[in-house]
């Protein structure tokens, strides 16, 4: 296929449903794209709702410690050094003030919070705490189950908002009018789980931290995604990617559309100036 850009220098992907493929893992052909890029001296970042302590995993699937924008952005994280570079937290007032706003709108939902240390299992503080009511969407979370008061009495990289009778998508249309723009609010979702950061904390704002440090312009910067939380860094790369299995929103903000996250989507794009 004919080089439509010039080489990327900065090239920035999703993890879940993105990277990874659904059993969690790296395939040969994405790991062998990515080193490759690393290798010829091109920046490659993780760019993920997780945070910076569900990022060993990939690390080790990609053999490669890379940046990663973590918590939508809401944290910038070494993963070679264990280092958080940079974080932006909601304060008290705010998350109580969008507890309030939330269990008045969505009756019956369950609050969680994320926080973060200086490094990603910093034992100082518990780093996710849910209120009682709070039931996950996934497995095995390392949570700390604390009094609702306790879940909002701390500085917060991220709100994390659960109704699971609820799609994702309708919990943020019934949340952001009233949320305004005193919250960024975005899902990775659609099983009733939103989730809520300082404004204009992006996936996009994230990025262009990373792309400050090392001086590349947007336009030579590469985004891989597939959910609503990735579109704000879709539409900000020079090339937005959105994978085959992507929600609708991720592929409207896309340049292009590639194979799923089952059929190396990524390593199908990266492998046009890298193979």
């Amino acid at each position: 296929m004919t080089h439509l850009h010039p080489k990327p220098r900065l090239v920035a992907s999703d993890v879940d449903g993105t990277l990874i493929d659904d059993s969690e893992k790296v395939t040969a052909r994405t790991k062998a794209a990515v080193g490759a890029l690393v290798a010829d001296g091109a920046t490659f970042v993780l760019a993920t709702g997780r945070p910076p302590r569900w990022i060993d995993p990939v690390v080790s699937e990609l053999g490669y410690a890379p940046l990663a924008i973590c918590g939508n952005g809401a944290v910038l994280y070494d993963s070679a050094t264990d280092r958080v570079l940079s974080s932006h937290t909601l304060d008290v007032e705010t998350l109580s003030w969008l507890a309030e706003v939330a269990e008045h709108a969505l009756p019956g939902c369950g609050l969680a919070t994320e926080r973060v240390g200086a490094s990603a299992h910093d034992a100082v503080t518990p780093q996710f705490v849910s209120s009682p009511t709070y039931e996950h969407a996934w497995l095995n979370p390392d949570d700390t189950v604390v009094s609702h008061a306790e879940v909002i009495d701390s500085p917060a990289i991220k709100m994390l908002i659960r109704l699971s009778s609820a799609r994702s998508s309708e919990m943020r249309a019934a949340l952001a009018p009233l949320i305004g723009d005193r919250a960024e609010i975005t899902y990775s979702t659609e099983s009733g789980l939103i989730e809520l950061a300082v404004p204009q904390v992006t996936k996009a704002s994230g990025l262009a931290e990373v792309a400050h440090r090392i001086g590349a312009e947007n336009s030579s910067i590469v985004a891989f995604g597939d959910m609503p939380n990735d579109v704000p860094m879709l539409a900000m790369a020079g090339h937005g990617v959105a994978m085959g299995n992507a929600h609708p929103e991720a592929r409207a903000a896309a340049d292009e559309v590639t194979g799923s996250n089952m059929n190396d989507g990524v390593a199908m794009v990266l492998e046009r100036w890298w193979s």
